[in-house]
């Protein structure tokens, strides 16, 4: 599988469902999708909720890769089976997750200790798939325990079709720098594709972690949930040196796309999805900070909807609304 542009969109818990994954598509640049990381075990129950939720993608979201997090193998290359059944283009292991209740039950960066284990699965789901297999981790468990050179080539060994690395342990969560060192280390010591993830914030980020490590992608996440353009301006950025910067009104059209695919897909907790990305999405807009203090009192989709309209300046002319925002470059104190 070939991924162009050689962009990825990180997988992330609470984020990167389907409605945001065809909403970063609709952005352009992004060349690979990837869901949230999903139980394996969720997944071979079959009546799990929350696994069908995640595993659930549309035709226009291709090519999208799944991602399983557990620590039984067999359990693993069943999900991966069906997963591969269901359509998706890839299929990932996460060994990268540093959250508490994920590593206290072996799974994500959990395994990192666990070497033997690791390669039990990478054998067990290499043979279960025939599409492509790769797996995202840690560089390790923290800086005196790192695992990512005997990982990477244990990877290959496997049969696996590409590695991606956060360039930070599992100590670090997400403080403290990325060592983009480690993903040029890696990057030497591997003949399949690697993937560098880590500090890319903006497009110059991405092409000097490209030119600093030789990666063969990079792969972004918490950046694209306040800067769903990034994918584009990086496309813009490597093809012509420099890129758009998104204007008020893109910035307002944007927050209503999201928004109105939130309530078009019916989603089961569309206002806290809208709250959520709600300082996301406003981040560096002028004022912003009241909009996001009568997002988050909404009682109802309608009503942010109609608080994003007014604080645009883009309400109907017939509308009575109540809500009273301060106009362009206008006294943010004078709101309300």
């Amino acid at each position: 599988m070939e991924i162009a542009p050689a962009t990825v969109l990180a997988p992330m818990a609470g984020i990167t469902d389907t409605v945001f994954r065809r909403f970063i598509r609709e952005m352009n640049g992004c060349g690979l999708l990837m869901t949230e990381f999903t139980s394996a075990d969720g997944v071979v129950r079959k009546k799990d909720k929350k696994a069908k939720r995640f595993l659930h993608f549309y035709p226009d979201e291709h090519p999208v890769c799944s991602q399983l997090f557990g620590s039984n193998p067999e359990s693993l290359a069943e999900a991966a089976r069906m997963v591969e059944g269901f359509g998706f283009d890839a299929v990932d292991l996460n060994l990268g997750c540093p959250a508490k209740k994920v590593v206290k039950c072996n799974g994500g960066s959990g395994l990192l200790r666990e070497l033997s284990v690791i390669q039990r699965i990478f054998e067990s789901i290499r043979a279960a798939v025939t599409i492509p297999f790769t797996v995202k981790f840690r560089a390790g468990w923290n800086e005196n325990e790192l695992v990512f050179r005997e990982l990477a080539k244990m990877a290959e060994g496997c049969g696996l079709d590409a590695v991606a690395m956060h360039a930070r342990t599992r100590e670090q969560g997400y403080s403290g720098q990325a060592q983009w060192q480690w993903i040029a280390e890696l990057k030497s010591l591997v003949s399949i594709p690697v993937i560098g993830n880590g500090d890319v914030r903006s497009p110059e980020d991405a092409c000097a972690m490209v030119a600093e490590t030789g990666c063969d992608g990079v792969m972004i996440g918490r950046a694209a949930a306040s800067n769903p353009w990034i994918f584009r301006q990086i496309s813009q950025y490597t093809a012509t040196g420099s890129y758009d910067v998104a204007s008020r009104g893109d910035r307002y059209g944007m927050i209503r796309r999201y928004f109105g695919m939130l309530i078009e897909e019916g989603y089961p907790d569309a206002i806290g999805k809208m709250k959520q990305f709600a300082s996301w999405f406003t981040h560096g807009v002028e004022c912003g900070a009241k909009l996001r203090k009568v997002i988050y009192e909404a009682k109802s989709p309608n009503e942010i909807v109609e608080a994003v309209d007014v604080f645009f300046g883009r309400l109907p002319e017939d509308s009575q609304s109540p809500l009273d925002f301060p106009p362009e470059s206008g006294d943010c104190s004078a709101a309300f």
